[in-house]
């Protein structure tokens, strides 16, 4: 017997469905011809990695563009330290 291979959309969608409220993974890994158990797997993996990103797939951004990002949160994160200093300063000011 030749193992089945799925792809990563099928995967994706799959537990996409198994994860709606309400739905049962056995009743959908049934529907869809899978093992619950494999449907599981699918869903701890996901769970694990982290893999749900903002866009739904972290792989989809670049190592460039994921370094802009986090240089940009950075000077975000300065910028509202200074904001929260300056506001300290001003509420304390007696006039």
């Amino acid at each position: 017997m030749q193992r089945r291979r799925f792809t990563e959309e099928f995967k994706r969608e799959a537990v996409k469905l198994a994860s709606q409220p309400g739905a049962s993974t056995a009743a959908i890994a049934s529907d869809l011809g899978i093992n619950a158990n494999l449907l599981g797997r699918w869903k701890r993996e996901r769970d694990e990695s982290g893999s749900q990103s903002v866009t739904g797939n972290a792989a989809s951004v670049s190592p460039a563009e994921f370094e802009r990002m986090r240089r940009e949160l950075a000077k975000v994160k300065m910028e509202r330290d200074i904001l929260k200093k300056a506001l300290g300063l001003f509420a304390a000011d007696p006039k």
